[in-house]
């Protein structure tokens, strides 16, 4: 657990050029305290033969995002070094599938789309080192390859292939020329 708080740690001060210092990331940070509290609450999620611990689970994320503004649902799977940037807005639905290494910033959304079966994966998946920009939505069961970057207040609703830069509403993808000037965590 030590080694994973000194990831995020790592992936706040990759992120966020504004970073000070572990100490102060730590103690002001919003998107630190809503995946740390992720953590424990997808643990206790998927914990077998816990009376409990599904119910227990959502209330502590309801505690996390009324002190954060960050709503992750317990279901969702997330990757390591996984930073929100002013995270003010952010919703993670149940079925999201979230990569190592991505970067969002404040007001993303990976939701579902309604009418959808329960037991379908309703939620986007998210590639490793993916930046999703400020107020962008990836809806429904869709997928984000690895290596892409959505940009801000784009509505993403069809598979995006690896290597993208998706923008627009709805949005378009394009191969990365590699001068996106996207920071790498």
């Amino acid at each position: 657990m030590l080694r994973t708080i000194r990831e995020d740690l790592a992936a706040a001060r990759r992120g966020d050029p504004a970073a000070r210092g572990d100490l102060e990331n730590a103690i002001v940070y919003s998107g630190l305290h809503a995946i740390w509290v992720y953590r424990v609450t997808h643990r206790l999620w998927t914990a077998q033969g816990l009376p409990g611990s599904r119910f227990a689970a959502r209330v502590l994320g309801q505690v996390a995002r009324s002190l954060t503004g960050i709503e992750i649902h317990p279901g969702a799977r997330i990757g390591r070094r996984f930073f929100i940037d002013h995270g003010m807005g952010v919703v993670i639905g149940e079925t999201a599938v979230i990569g190592e290494d991505v970067l969002v910033f404040h007001g993303v959304t990976l939701g579902g789309r309604g009418g959808d079966s329960p037991r379908a994966r309703r939620h986007p998946v998210v590639g490793d080192r993916v930046v999703l920009g400020a107020g962008c939505s990836l809806i429904g069961g869709i997928t984000v390859g690895s290596d892409s970057v959505v940009g801000a207040g784009t509505v993403v609703t069809k598979d995006v292939p690896a290597g993208s830069v998706v923008t627009g509403v709805a949005g378009t993808a394009r191969p990365r020329s590699g001068h996106e000037g996207v920071p790498t965590l």
